[in-house]
């Protein structure tokens, strides 16, 4: 405080010179403004001379003005404590009208607190924390841009470049905290993800930020950054950041406005390590009083101390020569004299609040600055809502020695190359409407290029394939997964820069499984993997997937034989065992009940018994063919013939459809169809060489590891299943579907498909856990694989080339399991003939029982009942009376006009000639002539000539 007793005392002697220089000419009123920074600091010091340069300039241009500002300053020693006392004792002791800081946005939140008490203005330059606000405070101005104006700037930038990811270090300080919750709401607009907040200390040595840069690199393999602190701690930040490796290829930098304004005055040991660094600040217009300016600043550096490097000017001290020309302003404006403050109590100590007084003209002053409007050297000074409005930034890139303007952000235009007011463009946010930059490692290639792993196979490389330029000695990718990728970068909504990496050894062959492969994102070797990565649990649990870009799971493959012993019953097969049995019994039932219903009519369903049971089987099982030779006389048995043919044409048809079906797909049968009877048999299996599939045969199908062997090519399969069990061979392998549709799209004659399907949920790419690319990737994914003709001209490429396309599919060529027919197929036909069948019967015996039961039951009343029933057997065994049969009454009614003596002889002529006529008619002959007797009385003599 001894410093700053000596220091008021030689202001209070420029005062009184001013004084009496007033009496000798016309007097001025001099006004005591307070000031409070830290002189030590860049910003302090320059804007100290840039306010006293102000002033200066300002009484030269008005000399008629009647005040004069008296700026007392105080130096706050970058201390909270020290700057609310020189404020305190500025209030107090000087009764200033307004102070102008303090500088650090720590140090202005207890200084407004005093400004509000004694209503004196609080005027700051450099407290830019979003904490800090005005509508709040009622006597704090800020003349600066709120740090919170940038971040939609800062937003536009992350998201023209597509970063989905990006690091804060900040300084932990009101300044460096109170900026967060606006870039937290900026950045989940743009769907852009902070993993990781690094607060670093203000007081923080080299080795403490060292391991804060550490652990960045290492822990969270970060690579974009956005940097908030003052240039003090970034000096050291950036520094050490250089020597940590990670201002080169693959790192981008984003600075601040605080530290952007101050990047000439950092030196050139901090401007080397900043090189390809990303800047925003507010954009400063050229006009001929900056130009002035800039001469008079840089000859009033030089002929105050010529032996000192003149320090850059910067965006600080302009604001701060605004603030000096716009306070000069508004004391004129409110007439400020002979003011001082309203005291409360009085007392001797410099920091006794109770006895702090109010201003008299403090609110009239502060309603001045609000309404006081100048173009500044910075640009136009007006306030709102007491600060400064924002208007446009410009983008920098630090390159050399210099800072490169890339571009300009606007509220109204977003991102652009130039500033050109007159012609209106949409909102942009497209990083092509800004100049290439230059980023970290002296490349123009954006940071950072997503490291991609990509599997090395020697074969099954229609998926995934890795070449060698001869030239360039560079990787070539190719194949379906590579080509889907590429397809699926175009359909994001951002750039994403990539590059293939091999996972490869010395010997350029594979460096392991696809286990190992999706490991090494874990291990932050690489950023995504892409190929035919299938998705599983156990991956899931160090990666993310994307959608599944392909269908996937895993079947069995083995070789397919002619069983030509099946085929020797295999007339057998199309119909099943209960359906045969049904057959075979309708037939005999059928047979039975035709025989009942002709029996007693019809002499072709009489004689011997033998006979009789040979002509019930012959002509039932002969109306299979239609050639059953008996001819049936009842129409209930013409009903149940009808019905039955019905059904034997149904049984013949499906019959012969199912035999041609066996005939023509059965003779090639699969090897094997059971996992379980190759496991039983201790036969050997193959898999893919590096695929999960051996973890899926060890741990779900339980096989020993002795019994599996890896394969890497087509032809290793082919030649292993043609060996066979017997000859070192295997008896299936085992693989993913779409490995195995290629497969068998090559050797489809040879092999097919058996077995269950074990799920999987297909290809996908692989990406960090909590990865923000990855709902971006799916959604592209969903956007490609939608898109038949952009996935099919893919597919066609690489799965529609040789003999593939005259393969028919597995299934469809090879089947051991086309089912017989069974009884439940035809149980409707066999109802249908069965009841039938059932009501002819009953129609029969009733007219039967009807017609005999009551003679037999008056001729023989005293006999048992099983006793008539077999009488009445005996009655159904005999012939019926023709004269009972209609139809045969028609046929015989000419013959009873004969004289009953020749009946018997007549009747057998006429049934002779009957056959004769039937049989010479099937040989197309005409009948042999046949002679009546002229008179009834030579009917005796009738007779027919029958032909040897």
């Amino acid at each position: 405080m001894a410093y700053h007793q000596k220091h008021l005392s030689f202001v209070a002697f420029l005062l009184l010179i001013v004084n009496l220089h007033g009496e000798h000419s016309m007097a001025k009123e001099v006004v005591p403004v307070g000031v409070v920074l830290d002189l030590n600091a860049t910003v302090g010091g320059i804007a100290k001379r840039c306010m006293s340069m102000a002033l200066s300039g300002f009484y030269a241009v008005n000399d008629d003005y009647n005040t004069r500002i008296a700026l007392l300053t105080m130096d706050s020693g970058n201390d909270v404590i020290a700057a609310a006392s020189a404020a305190l004792d500025l209030m107090k002791n000087e009764e200033v009208h307004a102070i102008i800081g303090p500088q650090r946005s720590a140090q202005a939140k207890f200084v407004i607190e005093l400004g509000r008490k004694a209503q004196v203005p609080i005027i700051s330059f450099s407290a830019t924390s979003p904490s800090l606000s005005p509508a709040q405070n009622p006597f704090f101005l800020r003349t600066a841009l709120d740090d919170s104006a940038e971040v939609k700037a800062i937003a536009a930038i992350v998201k023209a470049y597509g970063w989905r990811e990006i690091v804060l270090i900040y300084e932990d300080t009101d300044y460096g905290n109170g900026l967060i919750p606006y870039l937290m709401d900026a950045f989940e607009e743009i769907e852009t993800r902070m993993p990781y907040r690094s607060a670093i200390p203000p007081f923080s040595n080299n080795s403490e930020i060292a391991q804060e840069i550490k652990k960045l690199n290492e822990t969270y393999n970060a690579r974009i950054f956005l940097v908030h602190m003052t240039a003090s701690l970034a000096s050291k930040l950036f520094v050490l950041a250089n020597n940590a490796g990670m201002m080169r290829e693959g790192y981008a930098w984003i600075i601040t406005a605080g530290l952007s304004a101050l990047v000439d005055p950092l030196g050139p040991k901090v401007k080397e390590s900043m090189q390809g660094v990303l800047g925003l600040r507010p954009y400063i217009p050229r006009s001929k009083q900056l130009e002035d300016f800039r001469r008079r600043w840089k000859r009033n550096l030089t002929s105050s101390k010529p032996n000192v490097k003149i320090t850059g000017l910067n965006l600080f001290g302009l604001w701060a020569y605004d603030t000096a020309w716009a306070l000069a302003m508004a004391v004129e404006k409110a007439g400020i004299i002979h003011s001082g403050f309203l005291k409360k109590n009085a007392s001797k100590s410099n920091v006794d609040l109770a006895a702090l007084g109010i201003s008299e003209t403090g609110q009239t002053l502060l309603d001045t600055i609000l309404t006081t409007e100048f173009q500044g050297l910075s640009g136009k000074f007006h306030l709102i809502k007491g600060q400064l409005e924002p208007s446009v930034f410009e983008i920098l890139n630090v390159i050399g020695k210099t800072e490169r303007i890339i571009g300009y952000w606007t509220i109204q235009r977003g991102l652009s190359q130039e500033l050109d007011d007159n012609n209106e463009v949409a909102y942009s946010i497209s990083k092509d409407k800004l100049k290439q930059p230059i980023w970290p490692g002296d490349r123009t290639e954006q940071p950072p290029k997503l490291r991609i792993g990509v599997p090395v196979k020697l074969g099954f490389d229609e998926f995934l394939k890795v070449e060698w330029d001869p030239r360039t000695n560079k990787p070539i990718i190719s194949g379906f997964s590579h080509d889907v990728f590429l397809a699926v970068l175009k359909a994001l909504p951002f750039p994403l820069p990539y590059e293939f990496i091999p996972f490869m050894n010395k010997d350029r062959q594979s460096a392991g499984t696809y286990d190992e492969l999706t490991y090494q994102i874990k291990l932050q070797k690489y950023d995504a993997v892409v190929g035919d990565t299938t998705i599983i649990a156990n991956r899931s649990l160090y990666v993310d997937f994307t959608l599944p870009y392909s269908e996937s799971g895993v079947s069995m493959v083995v070789l397919v034989k002619d069983n030509e012993k099946t085929n020797f019953w295999i007339f057998l097969k199309p119909l099943s065992l209960d359906l045969w049995l049904t057959t075979g019994a309708a037939f005999v039932i059928t047979g039975v009940v035709i025989w009942v219903l002709e029996h007693r009519i019809n002499s072709e369903f009489r004689g011997p018994r033998v006979q009789q049971l040979g002509t019930i089987f012959g002509f039932s099982f002969s109306t299979l063919v239609f050639a059953h030779s008996e001819k049936v006389l009842s129409n209930w048995s013409r009903f149940v013939m009808v019905i039955w043919f019905f059904v034997v044409l149904i049984l013949t048809q499906s019959y012969t459809a199912s035999l041609a079906s066996m005939l023509t797909v059965q003779r090639l049968q699969p090897t094997f169809v059971d996992v379980k009877e190759i496991r039983k048999n201790g036969y050997f299996v193959g898999y893919q060489n590096n695929s999960y599939v051996e973890g899926l045969l060890l741990k779900q199908l339980t096989f020993d590891r002795s019994k599996l062997k890896a394969f890497s090519t087509y032809e290793e399969y082919h030649e292993a299943l043609s060996k066979g069990t017997q000859n070192g061979g295997v008896a299936a392998f085992f693989d993913e579907i779409p490995y195995i549709k290629l497969f068998l799209a090559k050797y489809c004659s040879r092999y097919t498909m058996v077995g269950p399907t074990y799920k999987s949920d297909g290809f996908g790419f692989a990406f960090p856990l909590g990865s923000p690319l990855v709902p971006y990737i799916s959604r592209a994914i969903l956007n490609v694989t939608q898109d038949t003709n952009k996935l099919g001209a893919i597919e066609q490429t690489y799965f529609s080339s040789g003999g593939s396309t005259n393969c028919e599919h597995p299934s469809a060529s090879i089947s051991s399991n086309i089912p017989s027919l069974s009884l439940h197929s035809f149980g409707g036909l066999f109802i249908i003939t069965g009841t039938v069948s059932l009501i002819s019967l009953l129609v029969c015996f009733f007219k039967f029982f009807g017609t005999h039961w009551p003679t037999l039951s008056n001729s023989n009343l005293e006999s048992s009942f099983w006793s008539k029933l077999i009488e009445m057997a005996k009655y159904f065994d005999q012939k019926e009376d023709p004269s009972s049969h209609p139809n045969i009454e028609r046929r015989t009614s000419r013959v009873h006009a004969i004289s009953s003596p020749d009946v018997i002889e007549f009747r057998h002529n006429m049934e002779n000639h009957s056959r004769i006529f039937d049989f010479v008619s099937d040989r197309d002959e005409s009948p042999p002539p046949m002679s009546f007797p002229s008179r009834r009385s030579d009917i005796t003599s009738l007779h027919v000539d029958v032909p040897n």
